[in-house]
């Protein structure tokens, strides 16, 4: 899976369903392309397409419960690779982890709001 197909998948998931042109816009790649990866995941089974019950022209993107259960498979994979290596650090290692982990939050929590871009 590339790795515009996996951001697009955990999008979705920490999201909601989203229109195609957000998320081109989200995931910083054209419309068209965004189209072109919605329909082989669609063919995957791990999205779906659905209509917006406020809107009935609009067509939202939306995980399926195989495409959620594969991004919590991907997170749960990259958790252990991390318990593994951080078990191979030393305890002044750790500390200055564990000492960094508020300014890392910070830094995902600014980069999740630049993802999802400006509340309207």
């Amino acid at each position: 899976m590339s790795l515009t197909s996996a951001a697009t998948l955990a999008t979705l998931d920490r999201t909601g369903p989203r229109r195609i042109t957000d998320l081109a816009a989200v995931e910083g790649v054209t419309q068209p392309a965004m189209t072109a990866l919605v329909r082989v995941m669609e063919q995957s089974g791990l999205v779906e397409r659905q209509g917006d019950a406020s809107d009935k022209r609009v067509t939202l993107v939306c995980l399926t419960e195989a495409g959620a259960s594969y991004v919590r498979t991907r997170r749960q994979a990259g958790v252990h690779a991390f318990e593994r290596l951080i078990g191979e650090l030393t305890g002044d290692e750790v500390e200055a982890l564990v000492a960094a982990l508020p300014a890392l939050k910070h830094l995902a929590e600014l980069e999740s709001q630049d993802r999802e871009g400006p509340k309207q």
